[in-house]
This record gives C-alpha cells, structure tokens and sequence, in this order.
C-alpha cells in the first residue's frame, strides 16, 4: 500500500530527540538534523495521506 491509498493508516509524527540526545561536538548529521529530515518525511507523507482520505469522501 502507498501512502495516498486511503486505507492506509494515518502516518505518526517521529519522536524528537531529548536535549541530552545531542553529544555537542558538532556531529554531522546531528540527532536534531536527522530529526528535521524525518519531519520533513513526515509533513508530507501526512500532506499525502490527508488528500487521499479526501479524495475518497
């Protein structure tokens, strides 16, 4: 199933990381990079889902 099947179920927003998660040396990716991109993931994979389920009402 894809994400814009309106069978599918609603996508859940990832976890963020806690302050402590951060080593603070400068890490590339840090934890807080990689959560900004799963977020983006999400924000569309969200955006997807909300216009299948839409479009089959």
């Amino acid at each position: 199933m894809s994400t814009t099947d309106p069978s599918t179920p609603r996508p859940l927003p990832p976890v963020a990381p806690e302050l402590e998660d951060c080593c603070r040396s400068g890490c590339s990716p840090c934890v807080f990079d990689l959560y900004e991109d799963a977020l983006a993931r999400y924000e569309a994979a969200l955006a997807a889902w909300e216009a299948a389920q839409a479009a089959s009402k």
